[in-house]
C-alpha cells in the first residue's frame, strides 16, 4: 500500500513537470541539465587521465634519456610541458566539477520545491526524507571529488619536483634517489582516477534512479 502511495506521488510529480505552466520548476530541464553535467565532467575526467598517464610516460623517458646522456634539453622541454598540460585539464576538470555542484543544487531545490508544493503531507513527509537522504549522500561524494582534484594538483606539483630533481641528478650523474619519488607519483594515479570515477557513478545514479528507490 505505502509503494502504491509513493508510486502515484511520483506519477504526479512526473506528470506535472511535462506541463511548463503548472509546474512550480522545470524538473525534466533541471534534470537534463544535471545530466548533460555530469557527461561533461566524465568527459574531463578521461581527458585528465590521458594527461596525466602522457605525462608519467614522458617523465619516464626523460630519465632513461639523462641515464643514457642523449636529447637532455629536447626531452625536458617535453616534460614540462607535458604536465603543464596536465594542470590545464586539472583545472578544466575543476571548472566542470563547480557546474556539477551548481547544477546539481538546482536540481534538487527544484525537487524539494515541487514536494513542497503537494497537499498530501504524509506523501510529501515520504518524498521530502527520501530527498534529503540522496542530498546528503551526493554532497559527501561531491565533498570527496573535490579532494580527489586537490590531489591530481599535487600530483602535478609533486611531478614539476622530480622533474627539477632530475636536472640536478642530471649533473650529478646519480638517479638512484629519484626512483622512490617516481615510483610514488605512478603508484597514486589509479587510486585518484578510481575516486573520480566514483562521482560519475553516483551522479548517473541521481538522474537514473526514482525517488522511490532512494528513500529505500
Amino acid at each position: 500500500m505505502f509503494k502504491k502511495i509513493i508510486s502515484l506521488v511520483i506519477l504526479s510529480l512526473v506528470l506535472s513537470s511535462c506541463w511548463k505552466d503548472k509546474s512550480p520548476e522545470d524538473l525534466i530541464r533541471l534534470k537534463d541539465k544535471f545530466k548533460s553535467q555530469v557527461s561533461t565532467f566524465e568527459n574531463k575526467k578521461e581527458s585528465a587521465n590521458k594527461f596525466v598517464s602522457k605525462g608519467l610516460t614522458s617523465l619516464g623517458a626523460l630519465k632513461s634519456a639523462l641515464e643514457d646522456a642523449k636529447n637532455e634539453d629536447k626531452e625536458f622541454a617535453k616534460v614540462y610541458g607535458d604536465w603543464e598540460k596536465v594542470n590545464k585539464r586539472v583545472n578544466n576538470l575543476n571548472k566542470e566539477y563547480e557546474d556539477l555542484k551548481t547544477k546539481a543544487t538546482n536540481l534538487f531545490k527544484a525537487m524539494e520545491t515541487q514536494t513542497n508544493s503537494l497537499s498530501d503531507e504524509k506523501s510529501k513527509s515520504t518524498l521530502l526524507r527520501a530527498i534529503s537522504k540522496a542530498k546528503t549522500k551526493y554532497n559527501a561524494t561531491l565533498a570527496n571529488t573535490s579532494q580527489a582534484i586537490d590531489k591530481l594538483r599535487l600530483l602535478h606539483g609533486d611531478a614539476v619536483e622530480v622533474v627539477k630533481a632530475l636536472e640536478v641528478a642530471a649533473a650529478l650523474n646519480s638517479f638512484d634517489a629519484i626512483n622512490g619519488q617516481m615510483q610514488s607519483i605512478e603508484d597514486r594515479v589509479d587510486g585518484i582516477m578510481a575516486e573520480l570515477n566514483v562521482a560519475v557513478v553516483e551522479s548517473k545514479k541521481l538522474y537514473e534512479k526514482k525517488i522511490t528507490e532512494l528513500g529505500e
